[in-house]
């Protein structure tokens, strides 16, 4: 694989600034000099930190589209796929993670962020709603993704023998 564009290697930096320093050390001079870009090449592709932000949200919503479709495909099928990679993908070498947790840091202070953070869930919550006929029970799933999520996020216990048992948790939901 080549290396990424100066464009791809400038969003790589802003999210790499948000994900390790938060928004305050977000400069144009900062993340053209993690990109190792000059400034004048940082403003060629994002004329401003609100055209990054952008840039960032663009990136975000492309990279969970491709895993959702991905989802609907899955050997395993969207609703094991959905809770399997809950947990798999809270990894920050996986790009669409990277994007997420930079935009987390930005939910609350920037509301284009939010917006998009709360399509993010809408996204999964459609698909979960597609292939799980209770409603309830699609909450139930799209509620305990997140927290898987948002449990290996954090470094909490590894949910091993939660995913060891997730035949059983799918059957007690009707979902086997």
């Amino acid at each position: 694989m080549g290396r990424p564009s100066v464009r791809e290697q400038v969003l790589d930096a802003y999210q790499d600034i948000l994900i390790e320093s938060g928004s305050a050390a977000v400069t144009l001079d900062a993340v053209a000099a993690r990109a190792k870009v000059s400034k004048g090449g940082l403003l060629y592709h994002f004329g401003s930190k609100d055209a990054l932000l952008d840039g960032l949200v663009d990136r975000l919503l492309r990279l969970t589209a491709a895993d959702v479709e991905y989802a609907r495909a899955a050997p395993e099928g969207v609703v094991r796929y959905f809770l399997l990679s809950s947990v798999t993908d809270a990894d920050l070498a996986k790009p669409a993670h990277r994007a997420a947790v930079a935009a987390l840091r930005l939910v609350g202070s920037e509301p284009k962020v939010t917006d998009a953070m709360t399509e993010v869930g809408r996204r999964w919550s459609d698909l979960l709603a597609q292939h799980i006929e209770d409603p309830l029970t699609a909450e139930i799933v799209g509620l305990l993704g997140d927290g898987l999520y948002l449990r290996a996020t954090l470094g909490g216990p590894a949910p091993q023998p939660f995913l060891d048992r997730l035949p059983e948790a799918l059957r007690r939901l009707g979902l086997s």
